[in-house]
């Protein structure tokens, strides 16, 4: 046979034990942890492992009992365990199970971790003191008490994926929380992302909206009732917004009689008056007054909302002194 050959497979012979020991020795318990030390006999406890091994690989856990020949503390069911990827296939598994005791004593657990066909003992020694359980000699004899697991919460039925993911559903109750308010608002009327324009005092206003209504040049071109009654809209919201009299809902002679005990508007209340005359017989009786009154319907409303702006402070004051000496 070959001398090459020959050689080659002593090496393979000597090197397979130590991939196999490199293999299992790259799982481990990492941590391992009790969470009562100190039971009464028959009662149970859990341990916790965390155990760090290659994927696609087999383990099972078990504990080996110092000093003892029989079989007295028990290794039962798993009741949780979640995995971690750490990366460079390796997983981190955490693992509870419960630990029942069976003879009082105190007694020291060696977890172990079996990968076939070797055994891998922690370093991590856990002590657990069972103690004994106090029998009435003249009691009933009864049986150990059966292996449970913990108390189990709501919580405990939800999937990992959920719990790992509360950012999201928070994220989308809050959206969902923003489009009911915002469509709350919106029926209203209200839309908090538009911008609302800032209104102009009434004074203001009346004159923007009367210029912009002889632009229109409404009468010129036959419009007459369309003119009457935009003229008669912009004095009334006038009256009301300047003077705080519900001139909208009013009629005519609403109007004035409301007028006649306001001291600012006795000296105009006239031509407002002739305004309301007018734009009621073209309105209501399909009446066409000539441009000139047309065009003096329009200069009285601007007279009337001339003779009821607000007046300066230094301007009110020297009048409240004439009227004072008078």
């Amino acid at each position: 046979m070959n001398r090459k050959f020959i050689t080659y497979l002593l090496c393979c012979a000597w090197l397979l034990p130590l991939a196999m020991t490199a293999r299992n020795d790259n799982a481990m318990i990492s941590k391992a942890s009790l969470t009562s030390r100190q039971i009464v006999m028959g009662d149970t406890t859990s341990m916790r492992l965390e155990i760090v091994q290659p994927k696609n690989v087999i383990a099972q856990a078990g504990i080996e009992v110092k000093d003892s020949i029989s079989s007295v503390v028990e290794l039962g069911d798993i009741i949780a365990c979640d995995t971690i990827d750490l990366g460079h296939n390796r997983i981190q598994i955490n693992a509870t199970y419960i630990v029942q005791a069976f003879d009082s004593g105190e007694w020291h657990l060696n977890p172990a971790l079996v990968i076939e066909p070797d055994t891998i003992r922690c370093d991590i020694p856990l002590v657990i003191r069972v103690s004994p359980v106090k029998v009435d000699p003249n009691g009933d004899i009864k049986d150990f008490a059966p292996v449970l697991g913990p108390e189990r919460h709501l919580l405990d039925y939800v999937p990992d994926w959920v719990t790992s993911l509360w950012w999201v559903w928070a994220l989308m109750v809050a959206l969902a929380g923003l489009l009911y308010a915002y469509l709350k608002w919106w029926r209203k009327g209200k839309n908090p992302l538009k911008r609302v324009k800032k209104r102009l005092p009434p004074y203001e206003e009346a004159v923007e909206r009367l210029h912009l209504l002889k632009s229109k040049q409404l009468w010129q071109n036959g419009r007459e009732k369309d003119y009457y009654t935009g003229l008669t809209d912009i004095l009334r919201e006038y009256i009301d917004r300047r003077l705080g009299i519900n001139a909208i809902e009013m009629t005519s002679s609403e109007i004035i009689d409301a007028l006649k005990h306001n001291a600012e508007t006795q000296m105009v209340n006239d031509q407002l008056s002739e305004i309301l005359a007018v734009a009621d017989f073209v309105k209501f009786a399909g009446q066409r007054p000539l441009a000139d009154d047309n065009e003096r319907s329009y200069q009285r409303a601007v007279n009337f909302v001339e003779a009821t702006k607000p007046q300066p402070e230094a301007d009110m004051k020297k009048k409240e002194e004439k009227e004072g000496k008078k």
